[in-house]
């Protein structure tokens, strides 16, 4: 995952064009940072604090959602860097920033479309193979979202090793934080993006087309209508996510191309990727504000869970809960095993 300044295209030995970018508004994109920053901080530390609170109450998928709001929790604290970077069009913040932040943005991308691949794959075993081994088995859950974390470490360390502050080849003052590369390494930086692009999106998305299809297909012929009212709040889930991250991910992919020298480059349409490289990279990273909102406005349980844990901390009233409450949050034992994205 590279964040893209108008600086990064001589970073990448890529002859240089008319700068037809400049005119871009980085204020603009800056404030969109920010505000995605905000966001995201309180609505997936509210998501976290929910399913820490169901407590035996969580189902697989709960565990799963909590640690992919961990993972948008952390990418969203590297926004502030990336918007002062954006901002300066110069980064301030040394190497080792430039490493830790990089890597903890990598990281994050890789965890929350692994994570994603898992649910799909829990809520096949669940309901096509009509299994819940996995689901009542919570210390497999922790295991395989541990065996995520150390995946997405592990594919993040080429960018941690490779990533440095050094300085720009069109001024001497003006800092970037990018792979430092020689010109002959540059295939081999190439060949690093696309298996990024390829082991971390688009074979966990064919997993998740495959699950979901299935899934969907013994749905319709269901009558488990809280299974299906729950399901729709996991697509749209993932429907953000594709939504968010595919046009950054085929952006990327051409550049790459274009780069490694399989795409024939000239400046018409080096501008044109260059601006399609800010804009999906803004679209990209408002990703790590949406899920919880798809959980506030879709997941009736989600809410009944959030207010019970304000009534809990003392914060609500017994009247203010049951006005605002649907339903009951447990009441009968088949509840206890429903999701926060429950309807």
């Amino acid at each position: 995952m590279e964040v893209t300044t108008i600086d990064d295209v001589y970073a990448g030995m890529v002859p240089p064009c008319p700068d037809s970018i400049e005119h871009l508004n980085h204020t603009v994109f800056m404030v969109i940072y920010i505000i995605v920053f905000f966001l995201s901080l309180l609505g997936n530390t509210v998501v976290i604090l929910v399913v820490y609170y169901m407590e035996s109450h969580r189902a697989s998928t709960d565990v799963y959602l909590m640690h992919l709001a961990v993972a948008d929790l952390l990418f969203s604290l590297t926004l502030p860097f990336w918007a002062v970077y954006l901002h300066l069009d110069h980064w301030m913040f040394g190497t080792f920033m430039c490493k830790l932040v990089s890597g903890v943005q990598e990281a994050t991308f890789y965890s929350c479309v692994f994570l994603l691949a898992c649910i799909s794959i829990d809520r096949y075993l669940a309901i096509v193979k009509a299994t819940q081994f996995l689901s009542r088995q919570r210390h497999l859950v922790g295991v395989v979202c541990t065996v995520v974390w150390l995946c997405a470490i592990f594919l993040s360390l080429p960018v941690i090793v490779h990533r440095e502050a050094f300085g720009s080849v069109i001024s001497e003052d003006a800092y970037l934080c990018h792979e430092n590369l020689t010109e002959s390494m540059d295939d081999w930086r190439v060949g690093l993006r696309i298996l990024r692009h390829t082991a971390g999106f688009f074979l966990p998305l064919v997993v998740m087309v495959f699950c979901y299809s299935f899934t969907m297909y013994t749905l319709c012929h269901s009558r488990n209508n809280q299974r299906q009212k729950a399901m729709r709040v996991i697509l749209c889930v993932v429907l953000a996510f594709v939504i968010c991250w595919l046009p950054r991910n085929i952006t990327e992919l051409l550049d790459s191309l274009m780069r490694g020298e399989w795409i024939t480059e000239d400046c018409v349409l080096r501008d044109r990727l260059d601006l399609a490289m800010y804009i999906t990279q803004a679209l990209a990273f408002t990703h790590c504000a949406i899920n919880p909102i798809l959980y506030a406005f879709i997941g009736k349980k989600f809410r009944n869970q959030l207010l019970m844990a304000l009534f809990r901390k003392g914060l609500l009233g017994r009247e203010t809960l049951s006005k605002y409450r649907v339903g009951s949050v447990y009441s009968s034992a088949s509840s206890r095993q429903m999701s926060i994205t429950d309807k």
